[in-house]
């Protein structure tokens, strides 16, 4: 076997094992976004929570946090 032979197929391993991390990183990040998606639908058309009140009290929660661990 030539190096150049080698060479190549370990460039096609590397290249193989990116692409399937890339997609297992995909369907992650697709399978989030729908979830939260599907939240935020079911917290709007249920109980008639806008996603601007989520989103305010998600920026609150460090600072609700940080008192909680002060308190103590």
């Amino acid at each position: 076997m030539s190096v150049e032979l080698i060479v190549v197929i370990a460039s096609v391993v590397i290249t193989w094992l990116i692409f399937t991390w890339l997609v297992k990183v995909l369907k992650a990040s697709l399978s989030t976004a729908i979830t939260i998606a599907a939240i935020l639908l079911i917290l709007q058309l249920v109980f008639g929570i806008q996603y601007q009140t989520i989103w305010q009290e998600i920026i609150k929660l460090p600072e609700i946090i940080w008192q909680l661990i002060n308190k103590n």
